[in-house]
C-alpha cells in the first residue's frame, strides 16, 4: 500500500530530489536516508515517478536548444554520413548510456537492495568525494565536451554504471572521471546532466509501468506537488552550477560529501 504522505514530506523529499540529481552529491543516498533519520516511511513508488518526471522536465526544458540541436544532427547524419559535433554528441550520449543499462540488468536480482545501508552508503559519499576532490585537483581543464573521443565515452559510461550503487553519485562519478579526461569543470557538468536524460527517463518509465502494474490508490496531489517542486529546484540547480562551477571547483561539494558521511557513521555505527 502506498503511504499517504503530508505536505512537509512532499516539499522536503521533492526539494531533496531537485536539488542533489544534478549536484554530485549523490540523490539516491539523500532519499534513502533522510526518511530513515527522520523516522518516515518510504515515500513509495508514486511519488518516486513524480519527482523523476519533475527532475526530467527540467534539465530537458534547460538543454532544450542543445537537445534540438543534437537530434537534428543525428537524424540527418543516419541519412548524409556526415557527421556533425553536435550529432558526434547524441551518439556519445546514447553509447555512454549503455554500460549502466547493461549493469542495470544484472543488478536487478536484489544486490541494488542489499546496499542501501546507511554505512555503505557513508563508505561511498567519502571515498568518491575523495575521488572528486583529486580529479578537480588533478584534471587538465583544457576540454570541452565536443572533444570527447570514443575511448573517453566508454570511461565515462563504465563509470556511470558504479553510480548504481547507493551514495555514488551519478553525477560526481560521471563529472569526476570528466575532469580526469581533462574537461573543465562546466563542460563536464553539461556532458553528466545530458547524459543523464535517458537514464532519468528510464528509470521513470521503469517506475512508471510497476504504479500501471499495481492496484494500489495513487496520492494525485502528492505526484503533482512533487513533480512541481522537484522541477522548480532543479532547474534552478542546474543554471546556478553551471554558471558558478567553473570559478567555484568540486572542493564544497567533497566537503560536504565529508561530513555526510562523518554524520552517517556517527548516527548508524
Amino acid at each position: 500500500m502506498e503511504p499517504v504522505l503530508d505536505w512537509l514530506q512532499i516539499s522536503v523529499l521533492a526539494l531533496i530530489q531537485g536539488l542533489t540529481e544534478f549536484l554530485p552529491i549523490s540523490s539516491s543516498g539523500h532519499l534513502i536516508l533522510v526518511p530513515e533519520i527522520l523516522g518516515w516511511p518510504d515515500q513509495g513508488l508514486a511519488f518516486d515517478v513524480a519527482v523523476h518526471i519533475g527532475t526530467l522536465a527540467a534539465v530537458v526544458l534547460y538543454f532544450r536548444n542543445d537537445i534540438w540541436l543534437m537530434t537534428r544532427d543525428w537524424s540527418r547524419s543516419l541519412i548524409t554520413r556526415q557527421p556533425t559535433s553536435n550529432s558526434r554528441l547524441a551518439w556519445w550520449v546514447i553509447l555512454a548510456t549503455l554500460p549502466a543499462i547493461a549493469f542495470g540488468f544484472l543488478i536487478n536480482n536484489g544486490i541494488e537492495e542489499s546496499l542501501r545501508n546507511p554505512l555503505i552508503i557513508a563508505a561511498t559519499t567519502i571515498g568518491f568525494g575523495v575521488l572528486l576532490w583529486w580529479s578537480d585537483i588533478k584534471g587538465a581543464k583544457i576540454r570541452d565536451e565536443h572533444s570527447l573521443s570514443f575511448k573517453d565515452i566508454m570511461i565515462i559510461g563504465f563509470a556511470q554504471a558504479v553510480a548504481l550503487i547507493p551514495g555514488t553519485s551519478r553525477s560526481g562519478i560521471t563529472i569526476t572521471t570528466a575532469l580526469l579526461l581533462g574537461l573543465t569543470p562546466q563542460a563536464a557538468a553539461r556532458f553528466s546532466f545530458l547524459l543523464s536524460i535517458p537514464l532519468i527517463l528510464g528509470a521513470g518509465l521503469l517506475k512508471l509501468k510497476d504504479l500501471l502494474e499495481s492496484s494500489t490508490p495513487v496520492q494525485w496531489e502528492a505526484m503533482l506537488g512533487g513533480a512541481l517542486i522537484s522541477f522548480i529546484s532543479a532547474y534552478i540547480v542546474i543554471a546556478l552550477f553551471l554558471k558558478w562551477i567553473n570559478q567555484v571547483g568540486m572542493a564544497p561539494f567533497a566537503l560536504y560529501r565529508f561530513a555526510l558521511g562523518a554524520l552517517l557513521i556517527y548516527l548508524f555505527i
